[in-house]
C-alpha cells in the first residue's frame, strides 16, 4: 500500500522537560482507517498536532503526499481537515457561513451544494441559520466536523471526536466516516472507546508515555495477542479438579459450575479434543461449552499495563 502520512524519528520535548513523543516511526497508507489508542497524556493529540503544523517537532521529520510539513505547510494543509477535541467556535457567526468560510480559507471555490448536503449529513441543515452561540454542545460538535470536511481534504484527523456526545451523533460521525472510507479518504482518529476503534479500523496503533508500542492490522493484533478461551458449563458444581486435568490449567468459577480453558489457535493442537476425553474420563459432564476471544480493549490494557 502506498503511504500518504510519513512520519520518521519524530520527538517532541516541552520546555517544562515533559517528552511527550519519543522517536515516533509511523507510515499512514491511502485510504485507509488507522485509530490511535492511548490513555490521556499519552501523545496522541501532540502527534496530530505536529502533522497538521500547530506544534513544532524538537526533531524528526514528517512528510504528506510526498511534501514536508515545514516547507510545504501550505500545501500539506490544504490535503487535511482535522475536528480538535476542544469546542474551538465563535459565538456570533451562523452556521452556513462559519463553514463557508472554513472553506474560504483553503483557496476553495463556493458550493453550495457540498456544503448544502454536508450540513444535512450531519443533520445540521435545519440549524444553518443559527448563530454558533445557541448550539447545544453536540450540535458544536457537529459543526467542527462540518468545518474540517468543507474543504474535502484528502485525509482527516479526528481527536475523540465523539467524546461526550450523544448516541445519535455518534451513529452519525461513523456513517459519514464509512462513506469517507469508501470514497477513499484517509482517517485517523484517537478515541477512547475502543469499542469503537474495533468496529471501523483498518489498523490500530497504540500510544503511551510518548512510545508507538505498535502498530498493525486489527484482526492481526487480535489474532497475536488476544487469547481464546473455552469455557464449560458443568452439570454438577465442581470443588477441585482431579490430578489428570492439571496439565490443561482450567480455572474453577467461583460457585463451580463453569471451567475456563485458555489456549491458542495457532498452534498444532489446542488440547481441547484431549480435555473434553480427559473430562469425561474423569465422570465430569458438561451441560453446554462456548468460546470467546480476547476484546480490543483487554488487549489495549494489556500491552498498556506492560509499559508502564
Amino acid at each position: 500500500m502506498q503511504s500518504i502520512v510519513s512520519i520518521s524519528d519524530l520527538s517532541k520535548t516541552y520546555e517544562s522537560g515533559h517528552h511527550a513523543l519519543k522517536n515516533i516511526n509511523l507510515e499512514i497508507y491511502d485510504g485507509e482507517i488507522l485509530a490511535l489508542l492511548g490513555p490521556n497524556g499519552a501523545g496522541k493529540t501532540t502527534l496530530i498536532s505536529i502533522i497538521c503544523g500547530i506544534v513544532s517537532a524538537s526533531s524528526g521529520s514528517v512528510t504528506v503526499a510526498g511534501h514536508d510539513i515545514v516547507s510545504g505547510y501550505r500545501i500539506t494543509r490544504e490535503l487535511i481537515g482535522l475536528v480538535p477535541q476542544e469546542l474551538t467556535l465563535g459565538a456570533f457567526d451562523t452556521v452556513w457561513n462559519s463553514v463557508n468560510f472554513s472553506r474560504g480559507l483553503f483557496g476553495k471555490k463556493p458550493d453550495p451544494d457540498y456544503i448544502e448536503q454536508l450540513l444535512k449529513d450531519l443533520s445540521l441543515y435545519d440549524k444553518k441559520d443559527n448563530e454558533l452561540r445557541e448550539l447545544s454542545g453536540g450540535m458544536k460538535r457537529r459543526v467542527l466536523i462540518a468545518k474540517a470536511l468543507s474543504h474535502q481534504p484528502r485525509i482527516l484527523f479526528l481527536d475523540e471526536p465523539t467524546a461526550g456526545v450523544d448516541v445519535e451523533l455518534r451513529q452519525d460521525m461513523w456513517n459519514l466516516v464509512r462513506g469517507l472510507h469508501e470514497s477513499g479518504v484517509t482517517i485517523i482518529l484517537t478515541t477512547h472507546y475502543i469499542a469503537e476503534a474495533e468496529e471501523i479500523a483498518d489498523r490500530v496503533g497504540i500510544i503511551n508515555n510518548g512510545e508507538l508500542l505498535l502498530v498493525d492490522q486489527k484482526q492481526t493484533l487480535m489474532r497475536e495477542l488476544g487469547k481464546k478461551q473455552l469455557v464449560l458449563d458443568m452439570k454438577q458444581p465442581i470443588k477441585s479438579l482431579p490430578a489428570s486435568l492439571a496439565k490443561y490449567n482450567l480455572e474453577i468459577s467461583a460457585d463451580g459450575s463453569q471451567l475456563t480453558y485458555t489456549y491458542d489457535t495457532h498452534a498444532s493442537r489446542t488440547g481441547i479434543t484431549a480435555l473434553l476425553q480427559g473430562l469425561n474420563e474423569a465422570g465430569l459432564a458438561m451441560r453446554d461449552l462456548n468460546t470467546s476471544q480476547s476484546s480490543l480493549e483487554e488487549i489495549f490494557v494489556k500491552l498498556v499495563r506492560a509499559h508502564s
